[in-house]
């Protein structure tokens, strides 16, 4: 029994070694980050309150300059701090805040509801700290210099760590007093049964609030009464900093007593509803999602939750949502997707999308506290989901072809939702990167002397000809510029949307292929930028598409800022062109569609030489780019082609590897010996049926 979990154990062991590797780089990698700032661009919070005229540094109001948001009490704690601070601003705070993000991700780790695998209590504090610090809160925290992540530890340690009714009480109260709206947590603890904590929690609140008062008379008069809690400090409330409620609907246009009023009645339902979900998920023993909920409600309800303040919907993550194990990561990746990446990458600039895009983090705190169908653990899924139909492998053609265990085809369609906002993000990240991959002028020209030279003695250098041809025919002029700004977009995604619906197993092939094209095309930008025909000065090329460009001016005017105009090779535009094509050729059931299917391809070569985008050679490295992303895709998955639904029954000698009993279904390594989709067992239903049927 020994030898057969050796090598489980070693490869998780192997794995937490890489993950603790990665989370000492990421603390690496923000120390330097941050130092290397120059010190008026580096913890601008901190300096607020610690510089030669901080604010906690003179004699009058913390609140005189409007920048200092804490309450009173963050303010009596941190003056005595000020003079270290000053002294040594970047390394000790930082490194300190690095420590509470570790000391909080151990903290949730230990926290998860039970039964937890072996496997996962072993990577899920070193998952938890990389996560934390790549989220933007913590960032965000870590840039500013703010303390937002110490009431976070402090109500996890109140619930998780603390023994004794009265210290958990009083580790949550002092939370609340850094960060009011946190006493919520004092009513999750009564509705919970432990009151006496709930006392210690108010008690607790109300001393430090009670003391910052008598210290502070004027400052607290400031912050409770004239600024509403702390409402009117900071940024503006309506700003796109403040994801709660107030601030969505002061960004939707109310004002005044309408707002408020609106504001509350939202607010109060959003409590009824959080606390009672948050109240039936600690009773169900799940205590980390009933503290994460509680905390979503706190981001909504609060007059203002700025984005260091939303750790809170982080921890949500720990919910597990749907019944098929194919379905289990969808919630945690679009939780943590919202909380690390900026709105513009996983929505476009559509008018119809900007007020999502602008409240991305309270809709999914919102989602998170009142909409999210968590499991309980008393549902039969919770361990055993149903399990996800894998195709059965294909042999390669070529013995030396190494199909990878871990790369499985999945028979049914992924996440509708998932999958749009990875696309998104993917596509977002490609042009970010082909924005910044490039070397400048004298360098992308020179390239395009030296594509120009082989074209030449190629004798295909016929870019010039076509291009004047063109411009000479009205029509054919106004097309190409037409099909070239127009379809790059419109057949892939056409293509991918028909196969997501008809033919998912296929999907999921040709949208790897194309994701591999595009990542070594990146490659090609990064390491080659190019000049393309209309951007290289004394060979007469017409720029049809864009206007005629000053080449006077290094930038070419405004169109540089908004992509890398160096970003020609290889041609993406012929590379998914032809992408479409060979997919259209091998999918499409009748030969006129195939045909059809041809002509993309053709036309987008004849655009972009005849508008002056792109070298002939440019199409050609991005045929290349296409053929290796298929390959890429054969050696992960194996041929296109799957088995036949209903093989010919094997030898019964011949049995399916059966799984560990001790390790859930869903969380079987993948390169583990899998049973056929027929022969897979799970809870029947209606699901199980779905999943068979797409």
């Amino acid at each position: 029994m020994r030898g057969n979990t050796a090598g489980p154990e070693a490869g998780a062991g192997a794995t937490r070694v890489v993950l603790w590797l990665i989370v000492a780089a990421l603390a690496v990698r923000q120390m330097v980050a941050l130092l290397r700032q120059p010190p008026g661009e580096r913890l601008t919070d901190l300096e607020t309150w610690t510089g030669p005229d901080g604010v906690l540094q003179v004699a009058g109001s913390l609140y005189d300059t409007g920048r200092f948001t804490g309450t009173p009490f963050a303010g009596l704690v941190l003056k005595p701090l000020a003079a270290s601070a000053e002294q040594a601003l970047g390394v000790l705070w930082t490194f300190g805040s690095l420590l509470l993000v570790a000391a909080l991700g151990i903290v949730a780790a230990r926290a998860l509801p039970a039964p937890v695998s072996r496997r996962t209590m072993f990577l899920a504090a070193p998952v938890a700290i990389t996560l934390l610090m790549l989220s933007l809160p913590v960032r965000n925290t870590l840039h500013l210099g703010q303390t937002s992540i110490l009431p976070v530890l402090l109500v996890l340690l109140g619930w998780f760590v603390a023994r004794g009714e009265r210290t958990s009480g009083v580790l949550i109260g002092i939370a609340a007093a850094l960060q009011p709206a946190v006493l919520l947590f004092a009513a999750l603890l009564w509705l919970t049964g432990r009151r006496r904590a709930a006392a210690g929690a108010g008690a607790a609140f109300a001393g430090c609030t009670a003391l910052a008062w008598a210290v502070m008379p004027h400052d607290s008069w400031t912050y409770w009464l004239h600024h509403a809690a702390g409402a009117g400090l900071g940024d503006r409330p309506d700003s796109l900093s403040n994801q709660s409620l107030h601030g969505a609907l002061l960004r939707l246009g109310l004002e005044g007593p309408a707002e408020i009023v609106v504001f509350l009645a939202v607010a109060a339902a959003v409590c009824f509803l959080g606390l009672r979900r948050a109240v039936r998920y600690a009773q169900d023993g799940q205590l980390l999602l009933a503290v994460a909920v509680t905390g979503c409600v706190v981001v909504a309800v609060s007059p203002t939750a700025w984005q260091h303040q939303l750790l809170w919907v982080l921890l949500a993550a720990v919910g597990r949502v749907g019944k098929r194990a194919s379905d289990r990561l969808v919630w945690p990746a679009v939780v943590v997707l919202v909380l690390t990446l900026p709105g513009k990458m996983l929505l476009p600039n559509i008018g119809a999308v900007i007020p999502v895009r602008d409240n991305v983090l309270l809709i999914a705190a919102l989602g998170a506290a009142c909409v999210a169908p968590f499991l309980p653990r008393s549902s039969p899924y919770w361990q055993q989901p149903v399990p996800t139909d894998y195709a059965k492998p294909v042999a390669a053609r070529w013995r030396r072809v190494p199909l990878l265990p871990f790369w499985r085809r999945v028979l049914t369609r992924p996440n509708l939702l998932l999958e749009l906002l990875l696309i998104r993000v993917v596509y977002s990240a490609y042009a970010k990167v082909r924005l910044l991959a490039t070397a400048g002028r004298p360098t992308a020209e020179e390239h395009g002397r030296q594509i120009h030279s082989v074209e030449q003695w190629l004798h295909i250098d016929i870019e010039h000809w076509a291009n004047h041809a063109v411009v000479e025919i009205n029509w054919l002029r106004e097309f190409f510029d037409y099909y070239y700004s127009t379809f790059h977009f419109i057949v892939p995604l056409a293509i991918l949307g028909v196969l997501y619906v008809r033919r998912p197993a296929d999907y999921r092939w040709v949208r790897s292929s194309i994701g591999f094209a595009t990542l070594l095309a990146l490659v090609g930008f990064w390491l080659y930028p190019l000049a393309p025909p209309r951007l290289m000065p004394g060979l007469g090329f017409i720029d049809t598409v864009h206007g005629v460009q000053d080449f006077a001016k290094p930038d070419y005017g405004t169109l540089t800022s908004m992509t890398n105009q160096y970003a020609a090779m290889p041609s993406l535009h012929f590379g998914w062109s032809l992408w479409c094509g060979v997919v259209i050729v091998m999918l499409a059931p009748k030969p006129w569609m195939k045909a059809l299917g041809l002509l993309h391809p053709l036309f987008t070569v004849c655009a972009i030489v005849a508008t002056g985008n792109h070298w002939i050679l440019d199409a050609v490295g991005g045929a290349v780019v296409v053929g290796l992303g298929f390959g890429l895709t054969y050696l992960l998955s194996g041929p296109r082609a799957l088995r036949p639904k209903n093989p010919e029954p094997e030898p019964s000698s011949e049995q399916p590897e059966q799984p560990e009993q001790s390790e859930p279904s869903s969380e079987q390594p993948a390169s583990s010996a899998s049973p056929a989709p027929s022969e897979q067992s799970g809870p029947s239903g209606p699901g199980r049926a779905a999943e068979k049927v797409g």
